[in-house]
């Protein structure tokens, strides 16, 4: 009931809106419970009141009938525009829950999304927020309306019968102790659904992602059995949902057949005893009311089902929502006009897991406007130096700081703002060449555009595009380059006008040599009087830095120029001379 409580607080800003709706469900409730009550009256006085003159009888039919048709239409029109407002406050408290949870995940730090499928991800803002639209659009509401209509039927029936409003609830603990027990299933069927189709998105969103790989090494077979065994999990999963749900309906009707029955009993034993506590009147008019009774009865049934799938869903995306956010903006950030881009790594120690430290100790400086390279194997430390400097990550022991401001006193939106990225992995987003160079962010007209994709050479093979900067690119960028690719995303880092960089520079060793020299002249234009860190896995990248890291295990083994680092016949010559020595000499250096 916590899970619920917290889902009915969304609608809270709409109270004015939902106090206007049970305004209407109760004047629908008055209304339609009232028409058993003409029934009775015509039946009684008109149909069956031999003593009254005919003339007088049809008059008062044809009043009744005209008030019954009224009240009717009344009624259902209500009910119609009160069906309209609550599916409207439905959607909006969606469309809150579901803004709330995107935005959610995009303020979770880095480490959550290493340890979180895509495909999770996905059933969270998508599946799952989906499954909650039908409770909250109709559930909510609707099942207050089913409630007052309940009370309402419940109090008519005590008015016209007590005896036999008795002897028909005595009858409701049973029905209402099955609809717990099929209410508790059901709710178990839904959460192994939502957790067995979490699994089958992870699963698709990595095949998919990693097609290529699969065709390469012939694992189709392989996937498609993975993907079987999780299909036919959630089959099952289903299986279960469906067979619980569909007791509902045959519970229901039972306890109305069994109502129907003990009513004609005990009201026909009455009329046929000559009783003045049960008329034919009220006794078809008592039928009426349990047949109206079991109908928002059984509908409640439903949205309790509902509600039970509902809350399977509320536990996961809660879940997303109370995930504690590592990575927090201070209380009071520091902002500073502008950074010189001196950048300090003060006895730094960083685990991406508890104990298994990627970085050890480290302590190194970069003055403004320097080339930092920082070379190593696969598995020094490179990357994580970036992410620690662009709070990606926060480091365990240690500080880093930007002209003597740690990188935690300040905002992540204000530090990131600052930060200018060339990863070896170009990412394009669907939409036009612009929209990828500009990401939306205000000041960055379409001149500012064209003056960055001048200055790193990519203007030309964007010209030559159909619509230009207008051409629509898909999120692979289909139809461009690995070339272009990195050109488009050096225009975006200088459209941004970062005042630090950070360079993996990798994804020229599988260009052409034209193409690798553009992005090279590219390069050294965007490092121009920026503080750069350059991920170095290229002789010339390594060669005219100011300064180079060697970076070994997560420790820092030695640092200096290439030729001071040359000079000390360390761990770096000897990886340069193994390399220089090779008779396969690969246009790459990486160590």
């Amino acid at each position: 009931m916590k899970m619920a409580r917290r889902l009915l607080s969304y609608s809270a800003p709409y109270w004015r809106w939902l106090a206007l709706a049970f305004a209407l469900i109760m004047f629908t409730s008055l209304v339609v419970n009232f028409l058993p009550v003409l029934l009775q009256r015509i039946t009684d006085l008109c149909l069956l009141d031999s003593g009254s003159p005919p003339g007088e009888r049809m008059e008062l039919l044809l009043r009744l009938g005209v008030l019954y048709i009224s009240m009717a239409a009344a009624g259902h029109l209500v009910r119609y525009a009160q069906a309209m407002l609550t599916a409207w406050i439905g959607q909006k408290i969606i469309y809150d829950l579901r803004l709330e949870v995107f935005r959610k995940v995009l303020r979770m730090h880095q480490a959550y999304f290493d340890n979180t499928a895509i495909g999770t991800l996905m059933t969270r803002v998508t599946s799952d927020i989906e499954r909650l639209q039908h409770f909250v659009t109709e559930g909510v509401v609707g099942s207050i309306a089913d409630l007052f209509m309940i009370f309402g039927i419940m109090g008519y029936m005590i008015w016209f019968s007590p005896a036999l409003s008795l002897s028909i609830f005595a009858t409701m603990p049973l029905l209402f102790a099955l609809m717990y027990f099929i209410n508790t299933r059901l709710r178990n069927a839904n959460r192994d659904i939502r957790d067995r189709q979490s699994k089958l998105n992870a699963l698709m969103q990595e095949d998919l992602t990693g097609m290529t790989t699969i065709q390469l090494f012939n694992r189709e077979a392989s996937a498609l059995q993975d993907f079987d065994t999780r299909n036919t999990k959630l089959r099952t999963a289903y299986f279960d949902e469906v067979r619980w749900f569909s007791l509902y309906f045959p519970s229901i009707e039972g306890g109305q057949v069994i109502a129907i029955l003990i009513t004609l009993a005990v009201g026909g034993f009455a009329i046929m005893k000559g009783s003045d506590m049960v008329t034919i009147g009220k006794l078809i008019a008592f039928l009426a009311y349990v047949r109206n009774f079991f109908h928002p009865l059984g509908s409640l049934s439903d949205k309790a089902g509902s509600f039970q799938i509902a809350m399977a869903s509320v536990e996961r995306v809660f879940g997303l929502l109370d995930k504690e956010e590592l990575i927090n903006d201070p209380a009071v950030p520091e902002s500073p006009e502008r950074i010189a881009g001196t950048i300090a790594f003060n006895n730094v120690w960083f685990a991406y897991n508890e104990n298994n430290w990627v970085i050890k100790d480290l302590s190194f400086e970069v003055e403004p406007g320097q080339v930092l390279a920082v070379v190593g194997a696969t598995g020094a430390g490179k990357s994580t130096i970036i992410n620690l400097i662009g709070r990606f990550y926060d480091v365990q022991r240690g500080s880093v700081t930007i002209d003597g401001i740690d990188v935690r006193n300040f905002g992540k939106h204000d530090l990131r703002g600052r930060l200018g990225y060339v990863f070896q992995d170009p990412f394009i987003f669907t939409g036009t060449v612009a929209d990828n160079i500009g990401l939306g962010t205000p000041g960055i007209g379409r001149e500012d555009m064209v003056r960055a994709a001048k200055t790193v050479n990519a203007h030309g093979f964007i010209e030559a595009m159909p619509k230009g900067y207008d051409t629509e690119l898909n999120e692979r960028g289909e139809g461009l380059s690995l070339g272009q690719k990195q050109l488009l995303v050096m225009a975006r880092a200088l459209a941004q006008d970062p005042e630090l960089l950070f360079v993996l520079d990798e994804a020229t060793a599988s260009v052409d040599t034209a193409t690798e020299m553009l992005i090279q002249d590219a390069l050294a234009k965007l490092m121009a009087n920026r503080t750069s860190i350059v991920i170095a896995h290229r002789l010339s990248t390594i060669r005219h830095a100011d300064r180079i890291l060697v970076m070994r295990h997560g420790e820092l083994v030695d640092q200096g120029t290439h030729d001071e680092l040359m000079a000390h016949d360390g761990y770096y010559r000897q990886l340069y001379e193994l390399l220089m020595h090779s008779p396969d000499q690969p246009s790459n250096f990486q160590i």
